[in-house]
């Protein structure tokens, strides 16, 4: 379940990252799509991120590394 968690904020995130290329090269005037896409990608991450610790603290997944 956890797994799927991070496939879909990557997807998502992947998703507001073309969105932003889309509306930079759609339309050259600054409609401030742009930006809130670039916005949303950004907030996503650190989301992402922050879900991901708190999972780790909490017990609900390891993280672990190569040979351990």
């Amino acid at each position: 379940m956890e797994k799927l968690l991070v496939i879909a904020f990557l997807a998502v995130i992947v998703w507001n990252l073309f969105a932003a290329l889309f509306h930079m090269v759609s339309k050259p005037q600054a409609d401030g799509r742009m930006v809130r896409s670039l916005s949303w990608r950004i907030g996503l991450s650190i989301a992402l991120l922050a879900i991901m610790t708190a999972g780790h603290f909490l017990g609900f997944w390891r993280f672990h590394g190569i040979g351990q």
